[in-house]
């Protein structure tokens, strides 16, 4: 039998990822048993919950009020469980964040993490576009620069240096630039914002400011490692986080140009939604992210 409380956590799941079968897989249900447990709920309030068709389900009206209670009276009966289980934080935990950045830097210190909670399962994901949190199904996501998203709240962790660089058979074919007006006549490969789908420019800390030049490109990309490869393969200049490209300076792949006039640095940030209660495994999970990029200078 699946209970009231069963039937709402269901419930919240199926809002959120606008699927029945999205929601049954997330929660190991057959779709038919989600079907008939939100059907029946929706007999027990003498109300029509959700709109259905055959792309997406919406909450209505009333769905969207009961939603909304839904989300505060788990997000009280977790913390409320979380209490008398001495905090210890339990469940699954979906978070996502940049490859690069997991490689480097959680991954050595996951065991860790996973050895002090034993009741998180971890499930990780590894993007760099921007992802509806509540719509995917994700708890927290990582990412460099400040989303315009009024529906997340951002956890400032670190900021991540910018360097420019370019390979060197791009330099001894378009020469070393040692100042901004050297870039005339050089190229870059174009990065495409998640954001703008629009070329962004290269951009220079001055005495005077910021400036950013738009260089012509032959290439562009919207993959931040298909940009850094196309750097490497000599297409033109790059910025790119001084982490991310740390091997390739080291082995002479990439060279560092105009170190004088460094990139804006990026802010990295955990994310998650403001429209529920911070449950206690997201919360441990973003304090040990802040641990770690405490101790390091990226």
């Amino acid at each position: 039998m699946y209970g009231k409380f069963d039937a709402m956590q269901l419930f919240v799941r199926v809002v959120e990822r606008g699927s029945f079968t999205a929601a049954a897989a997330d929660l190991n249900l057959p779709r038919s048993t989600a079907t008939d447990v939100i059907q029946r709920l929706e007999r027990d309030l003498a109300c029509r919950l959700l709109e259905r068709t055959t792309r997406h389900v919406t909450p209505t009206p009333d769905g969207e009020a009961y939603y909304r209670r839904c989300v505060s009276i788990l997000a009280e009966v977790e913390e409320a469980e979380g209490a008398l289980r001495g905090h210890e934080p339990a469940g699954q935990l979906r978070v996502d964040v940049p490859g690069r950045l997991t490689r480097t830097f959680l991954l050595p210190h996951l065991p860790d993490f996973m050895a002090r909670y034993p009741k998180i399962d971890l499930q990780l994901g590894q993007g760099e576009r921007l992802v509806d949190l509540v719509r995917e199904g994700v708890d927290c996501v990582l990412r460099a620069g400040v989303p315009d998203d009024s529906g997340m709240i951002m956890r400032k962790l670190t900021e991540i240096a910018e360097i420019t660089c370019a390979s060197p058979n791009y330099l001894a074919t378009h020469g070393t630039p040692t100042n901004l007006e050297d870039l005339e006549g050089h190229l870059m490969v174009g990065f495409l914002s998640s954001r703008t789908s629009a070329v962004m420019p290269l951009d220079f800390r001055t005495s005077a400011g910021v400036r950013e030049i738009m260089l012509p490109s032959r290439i562009v990309a919207n993959d931040a490692e298909t940009v850094h490869q196309l750097g490497c393969l000599g297409f033109g200049l790059i910025q790119a986080p001084r982490y991310r490209l740390a091997e390739d300076l080291e082995s002479g792949a990439l060279v560092q140009i105009l170190p004088e006039f460094p990139p804006t640095s990026l802010p990295l940030a955990a994310f998650y939604p403001q429209n529920r209660q911070l449950s206690p495994r997201v919360r441990v999970f973003v304090e040990w992210v802040a641990g770690i990029f405490a101790a390091v200078e990226i």
